[in-house]
């Protein structure tokens, strides 16, 4: 082979390099300058609980709570058996104005049931069409009976993915 062949092929490889580089570059701005909106992954909206007692210091469950929640399709237990916790979670409904929870104190001696009411503001939450439907809700008044329940106090009523927001604080009477 001649050596002015072998100097053109290494050229035309150099520019086809040259080339597929530019063409992969082109494709990786354009992807990643496409619109995109990240689905929230924990798009879950609940209701946080702190348990305190009558001083607002931390209070770790002794006795075991259980809350049961109804819904028109029956009874669903949201919470079974909480023990030695200062806190915890519970899902909201999205279609009912006002969700009703049972509250179950129980030890080894009784179980003690209050019923709570929590009246709420459905607000419809839009992300993106590629996302599931959400919505947040706005607490807007909570009643209880008070069987083992001291008080309940709603400390913020806005309901979003926030998981760190709390919006109760419960107060168990005294030996419960």
């Amino acid at each position: 082979m001649d050596k002015r062949f072998i100097q053109e092929m290494l050229m035309m490889s150099r520019r086809q390099c040259v080339v597929l580089i530019l063409l992969t570059c082109l494709s990786l701005f354009v992807i990643s300058s496409c619109s995109s909106i990240d689905c929230p992954v924990q798009n879950t909206v609940s209701v946080q609980y702190e348990i305190h007692d009558k001083t607002g210091a931390a209070l770790s469950l002794i006795d075991s709570l259980s809350v049961i929640t109804e819904r028109q399709d029956g009874q669903y237990v949201s919470l079974n058996r909480l023990i030695g916790k200062s806190a915890f979670s519970l899902p909201i409904s999205y279609s009912h104005p006002e969700d009703i929870l049972y509250f179950c104190f129980k030890d080894s001696e009784k179980t003690l049931i209050d019923t709570v009411w929590i009246k709420k503001d459905d607000i419809p939450h839009f992300e993106s069409v590629d996302c599931s439907a959400a919505f947040f809700h706005e607490l807007t008044n909570v009643r209880y009976t008070h069987n083992a329940i001291d008080s309940l106090v709603l400390v913020n009523t806005s309901v979003t993915y926030d998981v760190n927001t709390v919006h109760f604080y419960l107060y168990p009477k005294t030996g419960n």
